[in-house]
């Protein structure tokens, strides 16, 4: 079975592995090692540890050229940090995620994505990303987060193994307990600065242009305003005391503080080269969303989001949003038993905290599959909520169910969601084409209009190109430039 659905781990019970394994060290790991210090053995041995883990929780480990081009990259930039004399002391993960993201475990473990290495447009931002998380390893700021945790016993021992994201993640917050308030806060936002800080340092080093930190950020910034924008939902500023990482902006400014006057080597054409064909956004082997249609040709199912909803494609779910509530599409261990299977879900959703029932277990079938569902009123500890569990029987030894939150009494706002999952043919399944990266070099006669209009979606073309190449609005192709479009190539 494809490791989307069949290598998910529970968030609860690999924090509770770290907990047990870290507790019962005499000290942190690095608590007591100076910033910039060799890595230690200890150090390593947690990496190595959860390293699996990880990239399972990821999306998977990427191989062959791209994945050995970011690994050269990261190897490089890691030396000039000081903490190993040899490249191979870092491991350097390209992870096979449509989430834009990276980062870092002690013991030099360092992560990105491919749809973050993607979204750049050089190889001094790759190397900057990765010097970002490199110098989280440097300043051992996992250890430090985790004195501060049990100071104020307010994270999740797996939120402080990770190292900072480049600029916060809905899938790394998931994997974190909530809660930080006001000092862990600000302190996790001094790291980030910091490790801003130590990358625009190993970047001089090398001899890349220090700015690639700043413009980097940008267009990280800039593709999670398009997502918000093309999701339909509220992109809402938080407020920089109310956040784990810097404001975009305020962060964008100090790194081109950091990198003034600075000058060095892009190799912009060397790196569009290196990621020429790579897929982007969503691999079908991991289901694909194609507006509000969820399709995985591999596990052979779809279903369709309600409107004024938007989905997440996770490693362990699917997540539907939205102001009507929320839905996540998992699978879990089945018997045979539909029905035990949905007052499992149940048992699992209320954990030791709270047996949830619900008050009744239907039976149905839908689009010719054998179905169950039930539904359970439940106080979240500030008003009444609906829990809801949909269940489908696709294979003697196969189920899958939606699981989902809404207010009380509109349980039935997602009707039309539990109604649309269905098995697919063989045909609709190889119908699925994955996107990606096709470097072009723009004409004479060639506008941001003109190069937009070969970008692979229905919608928001030109925005879509625009971020993807860097470009602000005022921004023109320059003829005879290469630049990136995302096409439809098996």
């Amino acid at each position: 079975m494809p490791r989307t659905f069949a290598r998910k781990f529970s968030a609860a019970a690999l924090a509770g592995a770290a907990s047990l394994a870290l507790g019962a060290c005499a000290s942190i790991p690095g608590a007591n090692v100076a910033p910039g210090s060799p890595i230690t053995a200890e150090e390593q041995q947690v990496g190595a540890q959860y390293h699996e883990q990880f990239v399972a929780e990821f999306g998977g480990e990427m191989t062959g050229p791209y994945a050995r081009y970011v690994e050269q990259v990261g190897s490089n930039i890691a030396l000039q940090s000081g903490l190993a004399s040899r490249p191979d002391a870092f491991e350097v993960t390209l992870l096979n995620s449509s989430v834009n993201n990276a980062f870092a475990v002690p013991g030099g473990y360092v992560y990105a994505t491919r749809q973050l290495v993607n979204l750049m447009n050089n190889e001094a931002e790759l190397a900057a990303v990765l010097g970002h998380e490199v110098g989280h390893v440097a300043a051992r700021h996992s250890a430090r987060r985790q004195q501060a945790a049990q100071r104020n016993q307010l994270l999740g021992l797996l939120g402080t193994i990770i190292g900072g994201a480049v600029l916060g993640s809905p899938e790394l917050a998931q994997l974190s307990q909530q809660g930080a308030q006001a000092l862990t806060l600000s302190y996790s936002r001094s790291q980030e600065l910091e490790a801003d800080q130590l990358g625009v340092q190993y970047l001089n080093r090398a001899g890349y242009d220090p700015n690639a930190m700043a413009t980097l950020l940008a267009s990280l910034a800039a593709q999670n305003q398009l997502d918000a924008q093309l999701q339909g939902r509220q992109n809402a500023t938080i407020p920089e005391w109310a956040s784990t990482h810097p404001d975009p902006a305020s962060r964008v400014r100090n790194a081109q503080q950091l990198a003034a006057g600075g000058t060095g080597r892009l190799n912009r054409e060397t790196f569009l080269q290196r990621i020429d064909g790579m897929i982007y956004g969503d691999d079908p082997e991991q289901g694909v969303i194609e507006g509000r249609q969820f399709i995985h040709p591999i596990l052979r199912f779809t279903f369709t989001a309600p409107q004024g909803t938007y989905m997440v494609n996770g490693t362990r779910a699917v997540s539907i949003n939205g102001d009507s509530g929320r839905a996540q599409l998992t699978l879990g261990q089945y018997n045979g038993d539909l029905g035990a299977y949905v007052q499992n879900v149940f048992n699992a959703i209320g954990g030791d905290q709270q047996q949830i029932r619900p008050q009744s277990i239907q039976r149905t079938t839908v689009n010719g599959l054998p179905a169950a569902y039930g539904t359970a009123r439940v106080n979240n500890g500030q008003q009444q909520v609906d829990v809801t569990v949909f269940a489908y029987e696709f294979a003697n030894d196969r189920a899958y169910h939606f699981q989902a939150i809404t207010p009380a009494g509109q349980a039935g706002n997602f009707n039309s969601l539990y109604q649309s999952f269905r098995p697919i043919s063989a045909a609709e399944a190889g119908s699925v084409v994955p996107r990606r990266i096709d470097i072009v070099t723009a004409g004479r006669s060639d506008t941001v209009a003109t190069m937009a209009r070969r970008m692979a979606y229905d919608n928001g073309q030109e925005a879509r190109f625009r971020v993807l190449n860097g470009l602000g609005s005022g921004d023109r192709v320059v003829p005879g430039q290469q630049y990136k479009i995302v096409v439809r190539s098996n």
